[in-house]
């Protein structure tokens, strides 16, 4: 590509550093700046499954994924002594076996961080503060590095993207609550977990604990309904009193140890359970991709997956239109939206199955636990969703392209 464009990208968790490996590619200068000062460490299991495989199979990591892949074998439900109450295999919860991956969200960030270190420029400890839109470019000013002028700048910042906010305005536009908030920290294994999860249910809270990193540690987990709440994003300890406020009376299974292990994590994470719908991803030089622009819910299981999509997408319309951005973004939302929709609407069902409202609707899934049939029947029809939603995109090769 002969028309050498300089791009910033804000964020370097999945979305950033994917695309910045396919702009790389296509003869773009790239830089990322993130907010952290490293790497972010911590967070859950990520599927990756569908069109995300073949994006990673064509950027040369597929088989360094699957090798971290966390070979989950199925999922238990127990009740307050932790007593099993029942069991599904981890290929019914959206899975195809020996097709689809789940890894840990901080293996796959160090795999795509390799992938980019030494061609992408990071600035670490530093964000944007102001984006001015010339006949130049994007003027950008940033916390404590010198402002630039860029071509283009790319929001991968996530949920709460500050490049949404300047650009479009508060996020409250175009966030969709599913009423839930969840918690997600690393522990010991103390209960030998092998290869498996295990979850406890009270009527609006749901307390979990699953081995990773080939059952070395545990992640703890607390998810909870709740009518909107205030809280400050970037006080982790005021996050930790709010749930150890909302499970501090509740004593069944692990749950008080369970809260005493998260007052102790420090790569705890919080948030609400939310989706992120926009009627458009781009405004002037400016786009987004990745959870700032669609994001489908950590319960859809899809995040990561339209992330890299998104990704590869968007880098490749951007190599395609040879430098006219505004061409580029317009193919971007074109090959992706129906593809967000579908997998977003997988986030919008999947709420009520992970925190159940009340006491009747927690004993109407133990007994279906009790029924193997239905539960084979119902995860057979939620799997053929998921595959479904997975694989509907088209991707183009765009380096055989133009």
């Amino acid at each position: 590509m002969t028309n050498m464009r300089r791009i910033l990208i804000s964020g370097a968790s999945i979305a950033g550093p994917a695309l910045a490996y396919w702009l790389n590619r296509y003869g773009f200068h790239v830089t990322i700046v993130e907010r952290a000062p490293a790497l972010r460490r911590g967070g859950f299991g990520v599927d990756i499954r569908g069109a995300a495989i073949t994006v990673l199979e064509r950027m040369g990591i597929l088989h360094h994924v699957r090798a971290a892949d966390t070979q989950m074998t199925g999922v238990y439900f127990v009740d307050s002594i932790g007593k099993i109450k029942g069991q599904i295999s981890e290929a019914s919860m959206g899975n195809v076996h020996d097709v689809d991956i789940e890894v840990m969200r901080d293996d796959l960030t160090d795999i795509l961080y390799n992938l980019t270190k030494d061609t992408i420029h990071y600035i670490w400890d530093d964000s944007i503060t102001a984006i001015q839109q010339t006949e130049e470019g994007a003027k950008v000013q940033f916390a404590h590095s010198k402002s630039q002028t860029f071509d283009a700048v790319i929001g991968a910042d996530g949920l709460h993207s500050n490049v949404r906010k300047l650009t479009f305005g508060d996020e409250s536009q175009f966030k969709r609550t599913l009423g839930c908030y969840i918690s997600v920290f690393t522990t010991s294994n103390y209960l030998n977990l092998n290869y498996c999860q295990q979850f406890y249910t009270i009527p609006g809270k749901t307390v979990g604990m699953y081995s990773a990193h080939h059952n070395t540690e545990a992640k703890g987990m607390f998810v909870f309904k709740s009518a909107p709440l205030k809280y400050d994003k970037h006080n982790p300890e005021s996050q930790k009193q709010l749930i150890a406020e909302t499970f501090g009376s509740d004593t069944g299974w692990e749950t008080q140890r369970l809260l005493q292990s998260m007052k102790e994590a420090d790569d705890f994470y919080f948030d609400e359970i939310c989706q992120i719908h926009m009627p458009t991803w781009s405004k002037g030089c400016v786009a987004l991709v990745g959870d700032a622009a669609y994001g489908p819910s950590p319960l859809s299981g899809q995040g990561t997956s339209l992330a890299l999509v998104g990704a590869y997408v968007l880098a490749g319309e951007l190599k395609s239109a040879k430098g006219n951005y505004s061409n580029a973004f317009t193919a971007y939302e074109q090959v992706m939206r129906a593809y967000v929709e579908k997998n977003q609407k997988i986030g919008l069902t999947a709420a009520e199955g992970m925190v159940a409202s009340s006491r009747f609707k927690i004993i109407l899934q133990d007994c279906m636990l009790r029924v193997p049939f239905i539960m084979t029947s119902m995860f057979k029809m939620i799997t053929k969703m998921i595959v479904k939603a997975a694989n509907g995109v088209e991707l183009k090769d765009y380096l055989k392209s133009g």
